[in-house]
Order: C-alpha cells, then sequence, then structure tokens
C-alpha cells in the first residue's frame, strides 16, 4: 500500500487496555517501518479519545485504533461528521473486534499490523442514527438484553463465549415489542423480539448467514426476528440460501433501504456496535462511501 506520511495510534487506557505493552511492543515495530511519523498516544476517557480525534483529524493521514468495537465506534462518532477525514485501521484488541474482522483483518496482533502496512484502502458505508454514527450495527431487543446481560468476571475470562451465554440467557427472558418502520418504498409494522439493522458482517465474532451482506453497498440490511424459536434460528440459516426467498419465512423479514424511520409502542434502548446510549424512535440512514478503511490481504 506504501508509506503513510503521518499517522496516530490512539487507545483507550481505561476500556480493557490489559497487557497494552506486550500489545504495542507487537504491533510498533512492524507498523514504524511504513509510516514516516508515528504517534502513539494513550487517552483516559472516551471523552478525551473523541476530542483527540476530532482535533488531529486534518494533522494525520491515518488514525489506527488499537482497542475493541467500543472504541472503534467511539473514534466513528468522533471523525464522521467532520469535512476532512482522515483513513481509519484496526488493530483487533478487544474482545469480538467484530469490524476488525469483515475488513479482513487478522485477530494476531502482529499480523494484523503486517495486514495494515500491507493491506488495501477502500471505502466504508458509516450508518447515521438520529445524531450519532454506527459501522457495524444498531439493534434493539434481544440484542440490548443480551449486552446488558455479559457477566464483567465471564467477559474476562471467557471473552467471545461470554456473549454467546449472554445470549441464550436473553432468549429465555426475551419478550416482543410492537414496531413500526417507515422507508421511501415501504411500511412495516408488527412484533418482534429483535431488529438489527446492519453494515457489517459479524456480530459476537459469528459471520450473519446473509447473502450480499457489505458494508459498501450503499445499503441497510435491516433484519427482523419475530420470535426466539427453532424455527427463528432455521430460517436465520437460510438467509444465504439464494434459493429461498424472502416470502418463504414466517419468523424473519429482511430488506434492504437507504433509509428508514422506526418507532416502538414502548421506549426500546438501543443497542450501537456494542454500545447502549441512545434509544427508539430513531431515522436511520446510511452514508455511502463516507469514509476510507485498511481491508486486510
Amino acid at each position: 500500500m506504501g508509506e503513510w506520511k503521518k499517522a496516530m495510534l490512539v487507545y483507550n487506557a481505561n476500556a480493557g487496555a490489559n497487557d497494552i505493552e506486550k500489545k504495542l511492543s507487537q504491533t510498533v515495530p512492524v507498523l514504524s517501518q511504513e509510516i514516516k511519523e508515528l504517534t502513539i498516544i494513550a487517552t483516559s476517557s472516551a471523552e478525551d479519545l473523541k476530542e483527540l480525534c476530532k482535533t488531529n483529524a486534518s494533522k494525520v493521514d491515518l488514525i489506527i485504533v488499537l482497542g475493541g468495537d467500543g472504541t472503534v465506534h467511539l473514534v466513528i462518532n468522533s471523525i464522521a461528521p467532520l469535512e476532512t477525514r482522515p483513513a481509519i485501521a484496526i488493530l483487533p484488541g478487544g474482545t469480538s473486534n467484530d469490524f476488525s474482522r469483515t475488513l479482513r483483518i487478522p485477530q494476531n496482533l502482529k499480523a494484523a499490523a503486517h495486514s495494515i502496512v500491507n493491506g488495501e484502502l477502500i471505502y466504508i458505508d458509516i450508518c447515521q442514527a438520529n445524531d450519532y454514527y454506527f459501522l457495524n450495527f444498531w439493534g434493539i431487543g434481544l440484542v440490548t438484553e443480551a449486552s446488558k446481560n455479559i457477566d464483567g468476571v465471564q467477559k474476562n475470562n471467557f471473552g467471545v463465549l461470554s456473549y454467546f451465554m449472554s445470549t441464550l440467557k436473553s432468549m429465555g427472558q426475551a419478550t416482543s415489542f410492537s414496531y413500526w418502520m417507515k422507508s421511501n418504498e415501504k411500511e412495516y409494522d408488527g412484533e418482534a423480539i429483535l431488529i438489527f439493522i446492519l453494515n457489517g458482517k459479524f456480530i459476537g465474532t459469528r459471520q450473519l448467514p446473509i447473502e450480499g451482506l457489505s458494508p459498501n453497498d450503499g445499503q441497510l440490511d435491516v433484519l427482523i426476528v419475530k420470535n426466539s424459536n427453532l424455527a427463528s434460528l432455521r430460517e436465520l440459516f437460510s438467509l444465504n440460501d439464494q434459493q429461498v426467498t424472502p416470502d418463504q419465512f414466517e419468523e424473519l423479514e429482511h430488506f434492504r433501504v437507504k433509509k428508514l424511520e422506526i418507532d416502538t409502542k414502548d421506549e426500546q434502548e438501543v443497542d450501537m456496535d456494542g454500545e447502549i446510549y441512545d434509544s427508539t424512535p430513531a431515522s436511520v440512514s446510511v452514508l455511502p462511501g463516507h469514509i476510507q478503511m485498511v481491508r486486510g490481504f
């Protein structure tokens, strides 16, 4: 990909940055060979990280994020509104590292660093929900409950398994909610236990079985799950079967739009890229090719 002139490597010192010296020793020697000026900055809080990215966005060619999906989410929200946006690369330092998987970045940090300096720059869609931005997914219902049910001790001890343990726990407690949605073409309403608006291909390290799901197609993938039963799971795993048409589904609904208005009878907390701080109603739209990111080779 050629040398970068100026890059900034950032990490949130308070967001799971365990063994940070080891992580830096695995990555910095590789990166510094191809980057003429590499600045490494540890931030003390989410607000500190966001302000740092805003301040330096026009001064660097590349921001390298060492962290998990939550740290990447903060960086995206800090630079998405700006007119001058540097490229973004991810060093997967979290638990799931879902969007790095979509970008084909190896989960081994040294290999990830090599992948960044030898990879390719591609344009990636960013999605906007109300005044916020998300890169991987927007969700309400079961996904939010699963995120809230994650046990901190389990997360430290079992990593990605904690997400599956939390999801299984939440499925037994799942309750449906009434929703209403409107795109430029159609209106939708009904009962669901889970609604996803997707941009990335992975959630909780698992690749979603949806044919054609892409982070640079200029569209939002909307997935509605109506019940927490085996029929829903069977239909989910048939989404990548080209011989199965959407009208054959009874427990799921899947469609693609560029913009969507969504509301619920009862206010629902929203999970964006694993972070919960917004709620319904929401206006969600895609910003095609809004940012450049490094994809692995």
